[in-house]
């Protein structure tokens, strides 16, 4: 499995996943996504971004043809912005403070549901 992501390092390569990490716009960390065949794009918001740029990744991967690539958001994103992000697409919202165990967690069984 390939994980496409900026904050699970340590426990996804315990997991035998693959940690690319970039500060990239959407289009470029979508067509990265694309490129390297990824389950899962992790993108990691720190700027107040995330309701316009995580949207946009999911729409340059709909461009690409793989709107079967899951995202998930991570970062600093405030509690009420996150029915927002679900209803754009994002599979999972990991905030500050979450544990990488859990996360890891929760990626996996996403992609055992799919």
């Amino acid at each position: 499995m390939s994980f496409f992501c900026s904050t699970f390092v340590p426990i996804i390569e315990i997991m035998n996943f693959v940690a690319n990490i970039r500060s990239l716009f959407p289009a470029e960390a979508a067509k990265q996504a694309v490129e390297n065949d990824v389950h899962v794009l992790g993108v990691s918001s720190l700027a107040a971004g995330h309701k316009t740029l995580i949207p946009q990744v999911i729409e340059e991967l709909k461009k690409l043809g793989r709107p079967d690539i899951m995202v998930t958001a991570g970062g600093v994103i405030p509690a009420q912005d996150y029915d927002f992000l679900y209803k754009a697409g994002v599979a999972a919202i990991f905030g500050p403070g979450t544990p990488v165990a859990y996360s890891a967690k929760v990626v996996m069984q996403l992609l055992m549901q799919e």
